[in-house]
């Protein structure tokens, strides 16, 4: 059997009908068309003057009920003005609450008086002289403290809030004097006033007032204004004369408001319908006619249809409204539009067939879009929501429910986003909180976690709750879940599903509370069960935040146990790799915060703080790796102990040689004084080259050329020998005194030597460092030495600055080699990817000289120079250090300038120091009082 699209048939039924019904009509109006001529202008005359009575009913009901409800607001029996002034925003309401009232007011036994009048007519604020963004204009009239009446406007804007206060010592309005006060003092029953002119705004009004208490009036103004363009839009047509007359022929409302209010000398007044120029309206009354429906009559020639029928709608018998309707207006239109139907009646028809088909497809369009959505779940997409809505109620119900399914499992998905991609702990729970909230189609939880230490439940998440408690007592982590729950409603938590979180070992992790929205919850077991089923998320989520938090703990615990365990490993450096992070992270937060154009764009994100801050800490961790009296060498002499003790007690062998030659010589019959003088004279030569010596080996001043040739003229003295130099030697220096030929005791030896057992070569252990070793994959670029380290006497004593040899220094350098390699052997995360690099980059120069990469500044991220210049602080200014004293503040930043001045560090960051104040903060917690002297950083700024 061939099936029909629903679409199709709907809309071919529709169009087909359509079809048929614009016949009948086009039939139909034809031949109804001739009595609608003659009916029309009865039905409209008649129509009008119901809707005249119907919208000013409309206009006074809801008021009475406005100023019925005003009479219960505690503004009645207030009696001073500040507490007055708090109730003013119920005054606001009661005028928001229908646009055609002007003025809401109060006034009270003693003559005290209160209004609030909207400004919302254009023309007011001029009148009133308002000050700007003025709203409402409250007027008050109230007995000062001196006892005389005092009258005071107050301007607020549409949120009231002050604007303006101004003293009005003439406005000494009386409500006593007012007929709305007077009339509602007479009758307990809400009175409309006849017109009358305002006091304040000279405009020509209506009240409403009531009797609220012993003395005290409410009352609401609506101007003339209000009421008469309300008749204007009320015209049938364009020429309709409108009017509404008191018995005296006084005009109470006209459309034309500059005709309807006349002003004399003395104030405005309402005119009189003489006044106005309209005779047709005269005439109309001149007729008198009675209740008869639309009279016919003839004014100049022109038809015109008239009626007069009494304003019941005000409760007053002798007000009337009267209604003259141009006949050429009133029917020629509906001649016109016989001859215009027919014409529109034939394309009608067709614009219907269109029509109809449009709305048949319009209307199976839901039903296949559905269709196609259901398609998409079948094929796992549930990206999109489902937009079909329509007024089919079956229809309408279905799209929602798949649309609920569809959000649920959106939300599920999201959750499952938010468990792989979340890397903050604190921000997974809570994603994890609001998605099961959504998922569940509710709007309020909360998550307790278990606090092993305390053994409570503590509050860490919350959504849409307000009042819970901060924790909850459990004593056991491994109580059952019924006694859990119970715990958690002794506590006040009243939820309707309490979910219990464990892990794997069916520990207690903490609870998931969801309260469901009682005007919607159909099945709570439901509920229960589902979330149960779905818990797990949350579970899975603190689980994952405890972890977290015991991985980060525990790095943080092993990257301090190895900044500690080498600063434990010198007892002169302890507290570098604490201080330097510090250093560096005051810095770090002082670019930031600056305004220097340098670092406009330097920002970082929690993670890359974490890794500055990781890289900070370890930026030295190569040192576990340098050999410690390496480290330490105070003295050029010095491996393991200070050699120049050696070289003293050689000193003090040729000092006793001089003694006994001298004795010897007195023996073999010598001239003592001669003998005397030469061993004086040595001996004193022998004094002063060992003070040499001892100088030299401090380095602590630069080794002139001069001064390398005397230590090695002192060193060709000769010491006989009559020990053997092999006796007693471990295994490794016997290997490398293999090659020297047996020495024959005595020996003649220099003073200072360099030997050969003295050089340690690399066997075979040179460090991958060289720009061309095939094993270098870091990409370093480091000059290495011939040996590894080279211990002769002459060799250590001729260094020209400080106390490391060649070979030692490389060493010392060797341990940012060792902490790059070390660092970039971690398996870390890419956030830390940068780690090694910002540890490791500490000592580059910004000429590119530096070590271990030889890294321009180009090549040198922010973060690394900022390591550079806090670690060359910290070096300069430690006083822990054996072969240096902690420099002054000025001395330290004198030689950081001068390092700037030869490209070792970047200048900016060395100005973002200086200018950021980080080096004097510094200095005050860490330094000595006496290193801290006064510094001109101005000489150092360019």
């Amino acid at each position: 059997m061939q099936r029909i699209s629903l679409r199709i048939l709907i809309a071919t039924t529709i169009t087909l009908s359509m079809v048929l019904l614009a016949t009948v009509l086009i039939f139909q109006g034809y031949r109804g068309m001739q009595a609608g001529i003659l009916a029309v202008a009865d039905q409209a005359s008649r129509q009008l003057t119901a809707t005249v009575n119907e919208r000013i009913q409309r206009l006074m009901e809801p008021n009475q009920m406005l100023i019925r409800m005003l009479q219960h607001d505690p503004l009645v029996g207030l009696t001073d003005e500040p507490s007055r002034l708090q109730r003013v925003p119920a005054l606001a309401e009661v005028l928001n609450a229908n646009p055609l009232l002007s003025a809401a007011y109060i006034g009270y036994e003693n003559r005290d008086f209160l209004l609030l009048r909207h400004l919302r007519n254009p023309a007011l604020p001029e009148f009133f002289t308002a000050p700007e963004h003025s709203a409402y204009l409250l007027q008050t009239v109230f007995l000062n403290d001196s006892g005389q009446r005092e009258g005071v406007w107050r301007f607020y804007d549409d949120r009231l809030r002050l604007v303006e206060r101004r003293s009005m010592p003439f406005y000494t309005f009386d409500p006593h004097s007012r007929l709305w006060y007077q009339q509602s003092l007479i009758d307990d029953q809400v009175t409309l006033t006849p017109p009358y002119l305002f006091y304040t705004t000279q405009e020509v009004g209506v009240t409403m007032s009531y009797a609220a208490a012993d003395g005290v009036v409410l009352g609401i103004d609506a101007t003339a204004m209000d009421l008469s363009e309300q008749m204007d839009a009320l015209r049938l047509t364009p020429g309709t004369e409108i009017a509404i007359i008191n018995q005296d022929a006084l005009l109470l409302a006209y459309p034309d408001i500059d005709r309807f209010i006349l002003t004399d000398t003395r104030e405005a007044r309402l005119a009189y319908l003489h006044e106005i120029n309209v005779p047709v309206l005269q005439q109309l009354v001149a007729q008198d006619i009675s209740e008869q429906g639309l009279v016919r009559f003839v004014h100049e020639g022109v038809d015109w249809y008239g009626l007069i029928s009494p304003l019941v709608a005000l409760g007053d018998d002798d007000l009337q409204i009267l209604i003259a309707i141009p006949g050429p207006e009133l029917l020629g239109e509906v001649e016109k539009s016989f001859l215009s139907q027919v014409q529109w009646a034939f394309a009608l028809a067709f614009v219907l067939l269109l029509s109809g088909w449009a709305i048949g497809q319009r209307i199976g369009n839901p039903i296949a879009a559905l269709a196609d959505q259901v398609r998409a779940f079948a094929n796992l997409n549930f990206s999109n929501p489902v937009t079909v809505r329509t007024r089919i109620s079956e229809v309408d119900a279905l799209a929602r429910v798949l649309d609920d399914m569809s959000s649920t499992i959106r939300h599920f998905k999201s959750l499952s986003m938010t468990l792989n991609r979340e890397r903050d702990p604190e921000r997974l729970l809570q994603s994890v909180l609001e998605e099961l909230v959504k998922a569940v189609g509710h709007r309020s939880g909360s998550i307790y976690l278990y606090d092993a230490e305390s053994q409570v439940l503590k509050l860490t998440n919350s959504m849409g709750n307000q009042s819970l408690p901060d924790w909850i007592e459990v004593s056991d982590r491994h109580q059952q879940a019924d006694d859990v729950r119970a715990k958690v409603r002794e506590a006040g938590c009243d939820f309707h599903v309490c979910s219990i979180l464990q892990d794997r070992y069916d520990r207690l992790l903490g609870v998931l509370l969801i309260d469901a929205d009682t005007g919607t919850l159909r099945d709570i077991e439901g509920l229960r069960a589902f979330i149960d089923d779905i818990s797990g998320a949350a579970a899975v989520a603190v689980e994952t935040r405890q972890m977290l938090r015991e991985q980060k703990a525990l790095i943080d615990g092993i990257i301090r146990l190895i900044a500690d365990a080498i600063d434990a490993k010198s007892p002169y450096t302890s507290g570098h790799c604490e201080r330097v992070p510090e250093l560096a992270i005051r810095l770090s937060d002082a670019a930031q915060a600056s305004d220097l154009p340098e670092f406009s764009d330097y920002q970082m994100n929690d993670a890359e703080l974490e890794a500055f801050r990781i890289a900070a800490w370890l930026h030295d961790c190569g040192k576990i790796t340098s050999p410690e009296y390496v480290v330490d060498k105070a003295t050029k002499l010095e491996t393991i102990y200070n050699r120049i003790h050696e070289i003293r007690t050689r000193f003090e062998v040729l000092h006793r040689d001089a003694e006994i030659t001298f004795l010897r010589g007195c023996l073999a019959g010598g001239d003592r004084e001669e003998l005397m003088q030469q061993r004086d004279s040595l001996q004193q030569r022998l004094q002063e080259d060992f003070e040499y010596i001892a100088q030299a080996n401090q380095g602590g001043e630069f080794m002139s050329d001069d001064a390398i040739q005397r230590l090695h003229q002192i060193a060709e003295r000769r010491w006989t020998r009559h020990f053997s130099s092999r006796s007693g030697l471990s295994q490794d220096e016997q290997n490398r005194l293999a090659d020297q030929p047996a020495e024959h005791l005595p020996v003649e030896e220099r003073l200072l030597s360099d030997r050969p057992e003295q050089v340690f070569p690399w066997s075979g252990r040179t460090p991958p460092v060289a720009a061309d070793d095939p094993r270098n994959r870091w990409g370093f670029d480091m000059k290495v030495p011939e040996v590894a380290y080279n211990q002769g006497e002459l060799h250590n004593l001729t260094i020209r600055k400080g106390t490391l040899t060649e070979e030692e220094r490389f060493k010392i350098n060797e341990h940012i080699v060792q902490t790059i390699i070390m660092l970039e052997a971690l398996p870390l995360p890419d956030y830390l990817a940068r780690v090694p690099a910002i540890a490791g980059n500490h000592h580059e120069k910004v000429d590119g000289t530096g070590y271990p990469r030889r890294l321009p500044a180009s090549e040198l991220t922010l973060q690394e120079r900022i390591m550079a210049v806090a670690d060359v602080f910290e070096a300069l200014t430690a006083i822990d250090r054996p072969y240096k004293q902690g420099k002054t503040l000025s001395q330290s930043l004198g030689i950081m300038a001068n390092m700037v001045a030869e490209k070792h560090l970047d200048a900016s960051v060395f100005e973002l120091f200086l200018r950021s104040g980080v080096y004097l903060d510094y200095a005050r917690e860490y330094m000595r009082p006496e290193q801290i002297d006064t510094v001109d950083i101005s000489r150092w700024l360019v």
